[in-house]
Protein backbone atom coordinates (compact mmCIF):
# COMPACT_ATOMS: atom_id res chain seq x y z
CA UNK A 1 0.00 0.00 0.00
CA UNK A 2 1.20 3.58 -0.88
CA UNK A 3 0.90 5.01 2.66
CA UNK A 4 2.02 8.29 2.02
CA UNK A 5 -0.47 8.49 -0.75
CA UNK A 6 -2.82 7.63 1.64
CA UNK A 7 -2.17 10.23 4.35
CA UNK A 8 -1.93 13.13 1.94
CA UNK A 9 -5.93 12.61 1.31
CA UNK A 10 -6.82 13.69 5.14
CA UNK A 11 -5.94 14.54 8.52
CA UNK A 12 -5.42 10.35 9.14
CA UNK A 13 -1.34 11.45 9.77
CA UNK A 14 -1.34 11.38 13.01
CA UNK A 15 -2.32 7.40 13.42
CA UNK A 16 1.12 7.38 12.70
CA UNK A 17 1.87 8.41 16.35
CA UNK A 18 -1.13 6.22 17.45
CA UNK A 19 0.59 3.21 15.88
CA UNK A 20 4.07 3.78 17.43
CA UNK A 21 2.66 3.92 21.05
CA UNK A 22 0.96 0.95 21.72
CA UNK A 23 0.21 2.45 25.85
CA UNK A 24 -1.85 4.84 24.02
CA UNK A 25 -4.20 1.90 22.71
CA UNK A 26 -3.87 0.11 25.54
CA UNK A 27 -5.68 3.21 27.58
CA UNK A 28 -8.49 4.30 25.06
CA UNK A 29 -9.07 1.16 22.98
CA UNK A 30 -12.31 -1.32 22.68
CA UNK A 31 -11.96 -4.36 23.96
CA UNK A 32 -11.52 -5.99 20.51
CA UNK A 33 -8.52 -3.88 19.53
CA UNK A 34 -5.82 -5.74 20.32
CA UNK A 35 -7.14 -9.25 18.79
CA UNK A 36 -7.81 -7.58 15.42
CA UNK A 37 -4.42 -5.58 15.40
CA UNK A 38 -2.20 -6.45 12.76
CA UNK A 39 -4.91 -7.79 10.50
CA UNK A 40 -6.08 -6.78 7.81
CA UNK A 41 -9.66 -6.56 6.27
CA UNK A 42 -10.73 -8.92 3.70
CA UNK A 43 -14.26 -8.01 4.09
CA UNK A 44 -15.93 -4.89 5.04
CA UNK A 45 -19.49 -4.53 5.50
CA UNK A 46 -20.47 -0.54 5.62
CA UNK A 47 -24.34 -0.05 6.71
CA UNK A 48 -25.51 3.17 6.31
CA UNK A 49 -29.41 4.37 7.99
CA UNK A 50 -29.87 6.86 5.40
CA UNK A 51 -30.83 10.20 6.79
CA UNK A 52 -30.46 9.43 10.49
CA UNK A 53 -29.86 12.44 13.03
CA UNK A 54 -29.12 11.37 16.40
CA UNK A 55 -32.08 11.68 17.81
CA UNK A 56 -33.95 9.10 15.74
CA UNK A 57 -30.72 6.59 17.04
CA UNK A 58 -31.42 7.71 20.47
CA UNK A 59 -35.66 7.05 20.20
CA UNK A 60 -34.94 3.71 18.62
CA UNK A 61 -32.85 2.61 21.24
CA UNK A 62 -35.74 4.25 24.08
CA UNK A 63 -38.32 2.83 22.10
CA UNK A 64 -36.51 -1.07 22.25
CA UNK A 65 -35.64 -0.30 25.65
CA UNK A 66 -39.15 0.08 26.68
CA UNK A 67 -40.78 -2.46 24.68
CA UNK A 68 -38.36 -5.44 25.24
CA UNK A 69 -35.92 -4.39 28.05
CA UNK A 70 -33.04 -4.82 25.09
CA UNK A 71 -32.11 -1.37 23.52
CA UNK A 72 -30.31 -1.36 19.81
CA UNK A 73 -27.54 -3.65 19.18
CA UNK A 74 -25.84 -0.18 17.87
CA UNK A 75 -25.92 1.22 21.26
CA UNK A 76 -24.97 -2.18 22.85
CA UNK A 77 -21.58 -1.60 20.79
CA UNK A 78 -21.14 1.47 22.79
CA UNK A 79 -22.29 0.06 25.86
CA UNK A 80 -19.70 -3.02 25.63
CA UNK A 81 -16.96 -1.11 24.24
CA UNK A 82 -16.67 -3.41 21.29
CA UNK A 83 -16.09 -0.28 18.54
CA UNK A 84 -14.10 2.53 17.85
CA UNK A 85 -16.32 5.90 17.45
CA UNK A 86 -15.88 9.04 16.20
CA UNK A 87 -17.72 11.93 14.31
CA UNK A 88 -17.62 12.52 10.67
CA UNK A 89 -17.98 15.96 8.85
CA UNK A 90 -20.47 15.27 5.63
CA UNK A 91 -20.37 18.73 3.95
CA UNK A 92 -20.81 18.56 0.30
CA UNK A 93 -18.78 20.64 -2.45
CA UNK A 94 -21.62 22.91 -3.11
CA UNK A 95 -23.67 23.31 0.41
CA UNK A 96 -22.53 22.27 4.36
CA UNK A 97 -26.05 20.41 4.16
CA UNK A 98 -25.18 17.71 1.77
CA UNK A 99 -27.46 15.50 0.18
CA UNK A 100 -27.28 11.55 -0.04
CA UNK A 101 -26.07 11.66 -3.99
CA UNK A 102 -22.67 13.66 -2.64
CA UNK A 103 -22.26 12.18 0.76
CA UNK A 104 -22.07 8.62 -0.88
CA UNK A 105 -19.92 10.07 -3.39
CA UNK A 106 -17.38 11.13 -0.63
CA UNK A 107 -17.26 7.50 0.57
CA UNK A 108 -17.20 5.97 -2.97
CA UNK A 109 -15.14 8.79 -4.57
CA UNK A 110 -12.75 10.25 -2.33
CA UNK A 111 -13.86 13.75 -3.23
CA UNK A 112 -16.93 16.17 -2.07
CA UNK A 113 -18.83 16.56 -5.15
CA UNK A 114 -21.77 19.41 -5.47
CA UNK A 115 -25.32 17.65 -4.63
CA UNK A 116 -27.32 15.72 -6.78
CA UNK A 117 -24.46 14.44 -9.26
CA UNK A 118 -22.44 10.80 -8.86
CA UNK A 119 -19.17 10.91 -8.39
CA UNK A 120 -18.84 13.70 -11.21
CA UNK A 121 -16.14 16.11 -9.89
CA UNK A 122 -16.21 19.92 -9.42
CA UNK A 123 -15.04 20.29 -13.04
CA UNK A 124 -16.43 17.57 -14.76
CA UNK A 125 -14.22 15.03 -13.64
CA UNK A 126 -15.10 11.54 -12.77
CA UNK A 127 -13.43 9.93 -9.61
CA UNK A 128 -13.29 5.91 -9.46
CA UNK A 129 -16.12 4.36 -7.72
CA UNK A 130 -14.65 2.21 -4.81
CA UNK A 131 -16.48 -0.78 -5.07
CA UNK A 132 -14.99 -0.55 -8.33
CA UNK A 133 -11.75 -0.27 -7.54
CA UNK A 134 -12.47 -3.07 -5.10
CA UNK A 135 -13.58 -5.29 -8.17
CA UNK A 136 -10.53 -4.77 -9.58
CA UNK A 137 -8.73 -6.54 -7.15
CA UNK A 138 -10.78 -9.55 -7.12
CA UNK A 139 -13.30 -8.92 -4.78
CA UNK A 140 -16.77 -9.49 -4.94
CA UNK A 141 -18.84 -6.38 -4.26
CA UNK A 142 -22.87 -5.66 -3.68
CA UNK A 143 -25.40 -3.39 -1.85
CA UNK A 144 -28.84 -3.99 -0.25
CA UNK A 145 -30.95 -1.38 0.55
CA UNK A 146 -34.75 -0.63 0.71
CA UNK A 147 -34.85 1.66 -1.70
CA UNK A 148 -34.33 1.68 -5.11
CA UNK A 149 -30.98 0.16 -6.07
CA UNK A 150 -30.76 3.04 -8.53
CA UNK A 151 -31.15 5.40 -5.68
CA UNK A 152 -28.14 7.88 -4.34
CA UNK A 153 -26.06 6.14 -1.66
CA UNK A 154 -26.10 2.88 -3.57
CA UNK A 155 -25.18 4.35 -6.42
CA UNK A 156 -22.32 6.68 -4.56
CA UNK A 157 -20.13 3.18 -4.22
CA UNK A 158 -20.81 1.74 -7.61
CA UNK A 159 -20.73 4.36 -10.25
CA UNK A 160 -20.20 7.44 -12.19
CA UNK A 161 -23.49 9.85 -13.48
CA UNK A 162 -24.01 13.63 -13.73
CA UNK A 163 -27.13 13.37 -11.90
CA UNK A 164 -28.69 11.07 -9.64
CA UNK A 165 -31.78 11.37 -11.01
CA UNK A 166 -30.63 9.54 -14.29
CA UNK A 167 -31.84 5.93 -12.43
CA UNK A 168 -32.52 4.57 -16.03
CA UNK A 169 -28.95 4.79 -16.90
CA UNK A 170 -27.35 3.90 -13.53
CA UNK A 171 -29.15 0.67 -13.93
CA UNK A 172 -28.14 0.03 -17.12
CA UNK A 173 -24.38 0.90 -15.36
CA UNK A 174 -24.76 -1.64 -12.57
CA UNK A 175 -24.67 -4.30 -15.41
CA UNK A 176 -21.84 -2.94 -16.87
CA UNK A 177 -19.98 -3.63 -13.90
CA UNK A 178 -20.98 -6.86 -13.14
CA UNK A 179 -21.84 -6.20 -9.50
CA UNK A 180 -22.37 -9.66 -7.10
CA UNK A 181 -25.23 -8.67 -5.52
CA UNK A 182 -27.85 -6.03 -5.94
CA UNK A 183 -31.21 -6.24 -3.94
CA UNK A 184 -34.09 -4.06 -3.06
CA UNK A 185 -36.64 -2.25 -4.65
CA UNK A 186 -36.96 -0.64 -7.95
CA UNK A 187 -38.84 -2.24 -10.78
CA UNK A 188 -39.42 0.84 -12.34
CA UNK A 189 -35.42 1.03 -13.35
CA UNK A 190 -35.63 -2.74 -14.59
CA UNK A 191 -39.32 -3.31 -15.87
CA UNK A 192 -39.45 -2.84 -19.98
CA UNK A 193 -42.90 -2.22 -19.33
CA UNK A 194 -41.86 1.08 -17.23
CA UNK A 195 -38.71 2.08 -18.47
CA UNK A 196 -39.44 4.98 -21.09
CA UNK A 197 -37.09 3.11 -23.36
CA UNK A 198 -38.31 0.11 -23.42
CA UNK A 199 -35.39 -1.52 -22.89
CA UNK A 200 -35.53 -4.90 -20.64
CA UNK A 201 -33.01 -5.05 -18.25
CA UNK A 202 -34.07 -8.00 -16.56
CA UNK A 203 -33.43 -9.97 -19.66
CA UNK A 204 -29.84 -8.80 -20.16
CA UNK A 205 -29.04 -9.43 -16.44
CA UNK A 206 -30.62 -12.97 -17.02
CA UNK A 207 -28.43 -12.76 -20.24
CA UNK A 208 -25.21 -12.02 -18.52
CA UNK A 209 -25.42 -14.87 -15.99
CA UNK A 210 -27.65 -13.19 -12.87
CA UNK A 211 -30.48 -14.90 -11.22
CA UNK A 212 -33.42 -12.40 -10.94
CA UNK A 213 -35.40 -13.20 -8.00
CA UNK A 214 -38.71 -10.92 -7.12
CA UNK A 215 -40.06 -12.60 -4.16
CA UNK A 216 -38.41 -13.45 -0.53
CA UNK A 217 -39.09 -17.06 -1.22
CA UNK A 218 -37.01 -17.02 -4.84
CA UNK A 219 -34.30 -14.56 -2.70
CA UNK A 220 -33.84 -17.69 -0.04
CA UNK A 221 -33.89 -20.35 -2.71
CA UNK A 222 -31.43 -18.29 -5.04
CA UNK A 223 -27.96 -20.21 -5.32
CA UNK A 224 -24.93 -19.03 -3.61
CA UNK A 225 -22.53 -19.96 -6.67
CA UNK A 226 -24.14 -16.69 -8.60
CA UNK A 227 -24.84 -13.34 -9.14
CA UNK A 228 -27.95 -11.93 -8.09
CA UNK A 229 -30.76 -9.27 -8.86
CA UNK A 230 -33.57 -8.34 -6.65
CA UNK A 231 -36.13 -6.47 -7.34
CA UNK A 232 -38.73 -6.77 -4.57
CA UNK A 233 -41.33 -3.49 -5.39
CA UNK A 234 -42.02 -0.56 -7.98
CA UNK A 235 -40.05 1.55 -5.77
CA UNK A 236 -39.44 1.97 -2.22
CA UNK A 237 -39.43 -1.67 -0.25
CA UNK A 238 -42.55 -1.42 2.52
CA UNK A 239 -41.72 0.33 5.78
CA UNK A 240 -40.74 -1.78 8.24
CA UNK A 241 -44.12 -1.47 10.58
CA UNK A 242 -46.01 -2.04 7.16
CA UNK A 243 -44.64 -5.03 6.24
CA UNK A 244 -44.61 -6.52 9.99
CA UNK A 245 -48.51 -5.83 9.89
CA UNK A 246 -49.27 -7.50 6.92
CA UNK A 247 -48.96 -11.20 6.37
CA UNK A 248 -48.78 -10.89 2.55
CA UNK A 249 -45.82 -8.51 2.60
CA UNK A 250 -43.78 -10.79 4.90
CA UNK A 251 -44.32 -13.23 3.00
CA UNK A 252 -43.47 -11.61 -0.43
CA UNK A 253 -40.47 -9.30 1.01
CA UNK A 254 -37.50 -9.88 2.63
CA UNK A 255 -36.29 -7.91 5.45
CA UNK A 256 -33.20 -5.81 5.48
CA UNK A 257 -31.86 -8.20 7.93
CA UNK A 258 -32.88 -11.19 5.85
CA UNK A 259 -31.13 -9.87 2.24
CA UNK A 260 -27.77 -8.94 4.42
CA UNK A 261 -27.77 -12.26 5.56
CA UNK A 262 -28.10 -13.35 1.86
CA UNK A 263 -25.60 -11.31 0.89
CA UNK A 264 -23.12 -12.65 2.75
CA UNK A 265 -23.95 -16.50 2.35
CA UNK A 266 -23.32 -15.45 -1.60
CA UNK A 267 -20.13 -13.52 -1.60
CA UNK A 268 -18.05 -14.41 1.75
CA UNK A 269 -16.53 -17.80 0.18
CA UNK A 270 -14.76 -15.81 -2.54
CA UNK A 271 -11.23 -15.98 -1.66
CA UNK A 272 -10.24 -12.40 -2.17
CA UNK A 273 -13.11 -11.30 -0.06
CA UNK A 274 -16.05 -9.26 -0.55
CA UNK A 275 -17.34 -5.71 0.00
CA UNK A 276 -21.11 -5.24 1.05
CA UNK A 277 -23.07 -1.84 1.18
CA UNK A 278 -26.14 -2.15 3.26
CA UNK A 279 -28.40 0.71 3.25
CA UNK A 280 -31.26 1.53 5.77
CA UNK A 281 -33.12 3.83 3.13
CA UNK A 282 -36.29 4.36 3.97
CA UNK A 283 -35.21 6.45 7.28
CA UNK A 284 -34.69 9.46 5.33
CA UNK A 285 -37.95 8.83 3.29
CA UNK A 286 -39.69 8.59 7.17
CA UNK A 287 -37.50 11.97 8.22
CA UNK A 288 -39.04 13.50 5.36
CA UNK A 289 -42.62 12.86 6.02
CA UNK A 290 -42.13 13.48 9.69
CA UNK A 291 -43.26 9.94 9.86
CA UNK A 292 -42.56 8.39 13.77
CA UNK A 293 -43.58 4.50 13.15
CA UNK A 294 -42.01 4.59 9.69
CA UNK A 295 -38.80 6.31 11.46
CA UNK A 296 -38.23 4.18 14.63
CA UNK A 297 -39.50 1.03 12.36
CA UNK A 298 -36.98 1.65 9.89
CA UNK A 299 -34.26 2.26 12.30
CA UNK A 300 -35.09 -0.77 14.12
CA UNK A 301 -34.65 -2.75 10.77
CA UNK A 302 -31.20 -1.17 10.24
CA UNK A 303 -30.14 -2.65 13.73
CA UNK A 304 -31.36 -5.70 13.01
CA UNK A 305 -29.04 -5.63 9.91
CA UNK A 306 -26.34 -4.53 11.70
CA UNK A 307 -26.55 -7.77 14.26
CA UNK A 308 -26.34 -10.09 11.06
CA UNK A 309 -22.99 -7.92 10.24
CA UNK A 310 -21.57 -8.10 13.67
CA UNK A 311 -22.38 -12.10 13.88
CA UNK A 312 -20.71 -12.47 11.11
CA UNK A 313 -17.57 -10.42 11.89
CA UNK A 314 -17.31 -11.83 14.93
CA UNK A 315 -16.94 -15.62 13.79
CA UNK A 316 -14.80 -14.50 10.57
CA UNK A 317 -12.26 -12.22 12.27
CA UNK A 318 -11.81 -11.11 8.63
CA UNK A 319 -14.09 -8.45 8.46
CA UNK A 320 -14.47 -5.09 8.98
CA UNK A 321 -18.09 -3.41 10.00
CA UNK A 322 -18.51 0.09 9.42
CA UNK A 323 -21.68 1.82 10.90
CA UNK A 324 -22.91 5.28 9.84
CA UNK A 325 -25.55 7.90 8.11
CA UNK A 326 -24.72 9.97 5.77
CA UNK A 327 -26.71 13.24 7.19
CA UNK A 328 -29.06 14.37 9.78
CA UNK A 329 -32.59 14.90 8.56
CA UNK A 330 -36.09 16.97 9.99
CA UNK A 331 -33.99 16.28 14.07
CA UNK A 332 -37.02 14.18 15.61
CA UNK A 333 -36.21 14.15 19.17
CA UNK A 334 -38.22 13.65 22.35
CA UNK A 335 -39.79 16.60 24.40
CA UNK A 336 -39.91 17.18 28.11
CA UNK A 337 -43.83 16.77 29.62
CA UNK A 338 -45.25 15.45 32.25
CA UNK A 339 -46.56 12.72 29.83
CA UNK A 340 -43.74 12.18 28.21
CA UNK A 341 -43.14 8.24 29.17
CA UNK A 342 -46.29 7.35 28.66
CA UNK A 343 -46.78 9.53 25.26
CA UNK A 344 -43.43 7.94 23.62
CA UNK A 345 -44.25 4.60 24.88
CA UNK A 346 -48.10 4.64 22.53
CA UNK A 347 -45.43 4.45 19.50
CA UNK A 348 -45.38 0.86 20.61
CA UNK A 349 -49.19 0.40 19.67
CA UNK A 350 -49.20 1.87 16.35
CA UNK A 351 -49.83 -0.68 13.58
CA UNK A 352 -48.99 1.28 10.46
CA UNK A 353 -47.36 4.44 9.39
CA UNK A 354 -48.34 7.89 8.70
CA UNK A 355 -47.80 6.79 4.41
CA UNK A 356 -50.21 4.17 5.10
CA UNK A 357 -52.95 6.06 6.65
CA UNK A 358 -52.72 9.34 4.62
CA UNK A 359 -52.87 7.37 1.15
CA UNK A 360 -55.36 5.09 1.93
CA UNK A 361 -58.02 8.31 2.63
CA UNK A 362 -59.11 9.89 -0.78
CA UNK A 363 -61.83 13.37 -1.35
CA UNK A 364 -64.40 10.42 -0.96
CA UNK A 365 -63.52 9.41 2.35
CA UNK A 366 -65.85 10.39 5.17
CA UNK A 367 -64.90 11.74 8.52
CA UNK A 368 -66.00 9.03 11.10
CA UNK A 369 -63.89 6.77 7.96
CA UNK A 370 -60.63 8.79 8.57
CA UNK A 371 -61.06 8.55 12.46
CA UNK A 372 -61.50 4.59 11.63
CA UNK A 373 -57.72 4.79 9.97
CA UNK A 374 -56.14 6.64 12.59
CA UNK A 375 -57.69 4.74 15.68
CA UNK A 376 -56.73 1.80 13.63
CA UNK A 377 -53.04 2.07 12.95
CA UNK A 378 -52.17 4.39 15.81
CA UNK A 379 -54.94 3.90 18.67
CA UNK A 380 -55.57 7.78 18.58
CA UNK A 381 -58.99 9.16 18.29
CA UNK A 382 -59.14 12.22 16.21
CA UNK A 383 -61.59 15.48 17.02
CA UNK A 384 -63.90 16.33 14.50
CA UNK A 385 -61.88 19.52 13.75
CA UNK A 386 -57.99 17.32 13.49
CA UNK A 387 -60.66 14.80 11.11
CA UNK A 388 -61.54 17.99 9.32
CA UNK A 389 -57.93 19.36 8.64
CA UNK A 390 -56.93 16.25 7.23
CA UNK A 391 -59.51 16.02 4.90
CA UNK A 392 -59.17 19.26 3.30
CA UNK A 393 -56.17 18.52 1.80
CA UNK A 394 -58.36 15.89 -0.46
CA UNK A 395 -61.11 18.17 -0.61
CA UNK A 396 -59.89 21.75 -1.25
CA UNK A 397 -56.69 20.62 -3.24
CA UNK A 398 -54.68 22.10 -0.34
CA UNK A 399 -51.13 20.96 -0.91
CA UNK A 400 -48.00 20.26 1.18
CA UNK A 401 -44.62 19.91 -0.32
CA UNK A 402 -41.86 17.85 0.42
CA UNK A 403 -39.62 15.10 -1.08
CA UNK A 404 -41.43 11.45 -1.69
CA UNK A 405 -44.53 13.20 -1.67
CA UNK A 406 -45.27 13.69 -4.78
CA UNK A 407 -49.46 13.87 -4.27
CA UNK A 408 -48.80 16.72 -1.77
CA UNK A 409 -50.36 14.99 1.40
CA UNK A 410 -50.47 16.54 4.59
CA UNK A 411 -47.69 14.41 6.61
CA UNK A 412 -46.64 17.77 8.68
CA UNK A 413 -50.42 17.63 10.17
CA UNK A 414 -50.95 14.46 10.63
CA UNK A 415 -47.29 14.49 12.50
CA UNK A 416 -48.28 17.84 14.77
CA UNK A 417 -51.63 16.16 15.71
CA UNK A 418 -49.65 12.89 16.47
CA UNK A 419 -47.32 15.07 18.82
CA UNK A 420 -50.37 15.59 21.09
CA UNK A 421 -50.20 12.37 21.96
CA UNK A 422 -46.31 10.99 21.14
CA UNK A 423 -44.39 13.74 21.98
CA UNK A 424 -42.35 13.51 19.06
CA UNK A 425 -41.40 16.88 18.06
CA UNK A 426 -39.48 17.52 14.55
CA UNK A 427 -37.64 20.68 13.54
CA UNK A 428 -38.66 20.63 10.10
CA UNK A 429 -38.77 17.88 6.64
CA UNK A 430 -35.24 18.46 5.38
CA UNK A 431 -31.64 17.37 5.84
CA UNK A 432 -29.59 19.02 7.89
CA UNK A 433 -25.88 19.44 8.65
CA UNK A 434 -25.46 17.35 11.38
CA UNK A 435 -21.69 15.53 12.34
CA UNK A 436 -22.59 11.99 11.82
CA UNK A 437 -21.96 8.82 13.91
CA UNK A 438 -19.19 6.53 12.93
CA UNK A 439 -18.34 3.17 14.55
CA UNK A 440 -16.25 0.22 13.19
CA UNK A 441 -15.63 -3.22 14.04
CA UNK A 442 -12.73 -5.77 12.69
CA UNK A 443 -9.48 -4.89 11.60
CA UNK A 444 -8.09 -2.01 10.60
CA UNK A 445 -10.87 -0.11 13.27
CA UNK A 446 -8.08 0.86 15.48
CA UNK A 447 -7.61 3.69 13.07
CA UNK A 448 -10.34 5.62 13.73
CA UNK A 449 -9.71 8.89 14.72
CA UNK A 450 -12.16 10.94 16.85
CA UNK A 451 -13.20 13.48 14.21
CA UNK A 452 -12.72 12.86 10.34
CA UNK A 453 -14.07 14.27 7.51
CA UNK A 454 -16.27 12.17 5.06
CA UNK A 455 -14.23 12.08 2.12
CA UNK A 456 -11.34 10.01 4.47
CA UNK A 457 -13.51 7.31 4.94
CA UNK A 458 -12.49 6.05 1.45
CA UNK A 459 -9.16 5.72 1.97
CA UNK A 460 -9.21 4.21 5.27
CA UNK A 461 -11.52 1.36 3.62
CA UNK A 462 -8.59 1.08 1.17
CA UNK A 463 -6.28 1.33 3.75
CA UNK A 464 -7.48 -1.28 6.10
CA UNK A 465 -8.31 -3.76 3.16
CA UNK A 466 -4.49 -3.08 2.17
CA UNK A 467 -5.06 -2.30 -1.51
CA UNK A 468 -3.19 0.31 -3.32
CA UNK A 469 -4.69 3.37 -4.22
CA UNK A 470 -3.26 2.74 -7.93
CA UNK A 471 -6.15 3.64 -10.53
Amino acid sequence: MNRRKFFKKGSLLTLGATLLNPINILASGNNNELAFRGKKAKNIIIIISDGMSIGTLNMADLYLSRKTGVGTNWLQLYKDNLVSRGLMDMASASSIVTDSAAASSSWGGGERVYSGSINMGTKGETHMPLWQKFKSVGKKAGCVTTVPITHATPAGFCVNEKSRHAQDKIAEKYLEQKFDVMMRGGDNYFSSEKRKDKKDMYGSFISSGYQVVKTRKQMMEAEDNRPILGVFSEDGLPYSIDRENSKELQQNVPSLAEMTQKAISLMKDNSKGFVLQVEAGKVDWAAHGNDISGLIGDQVAHDEAIKVAIDFATKDEETLVIITTDHGNANPGLIYGNEANDNFDSIQHYKHTNDWILKGLGKETSMSRIKERVKYANDVILSDDEAKKLLSYYTDLKTEDGLYNPRHLPFKVLAEIQQQHNSVGWISMKHSADYVELAMFGPGSHMLKPFIKNTELHYFMLEAAEVENNF
